[in-house]
């Protein structure tokens, strides 16, 4: 029996200005070492439209995928990848609220709220 090799070359993910300003403004609050702290972004199953964003501050963990942008680290599981992959994180400040907002153009619906999305091929990549 022969195994058959998939490669994935990722987009990454990227900051936008605001968004890395707020990054290393927390980051550094924190006296994390930028080196290897970053902020991670994920996905999670849950909400009305499938799936979720789960944003932390870490450490890189075994696996990961690792961008750098604007000096900064951005760390994703192997799992949240292909969900993620060529995703604009943003910080906004408006009336509704003021936090990290994730530009994702893989997202095909997403709920009223945005807080959970769904993409086009779903059930072809495993669920996280």
């Amino acid at each position: 029996m022969t195994g058959t090799t998939v490669t994935f070359k990722a987009k990454g993910v990227h900051f936008t200005e605001k968004g890395a300003v707020k990054v290393r403004e927390f980051l550094e609050s924190q006296g994390a070492d930028i080196s290897s702290a970053g902020l991670r972004v994920g996905v999670r199953g849950g909400g009305c439209s499938g799936f979720q964003y789960n944003l932390a501050f870490d450490d890189e963990h075994d696996g990961d995928a690792i961008f750098e942008d604007q000096g900064l680290r951005i760390l994703v599981d192997a799992q949240s990848l292909p969900y993620v992959d060529g995703s604009e994180i943003d910080y906004v400040d408006s009336l509704q609220g003021a936090g990290f907002q994730v530009n994702n153009p893989n997202v095909v619906a997403a709920c009223g709220c945005g807080s959970s999305f769904r993409v086009e091929d779903e059930e072809q990549v495993s669920a996280v």
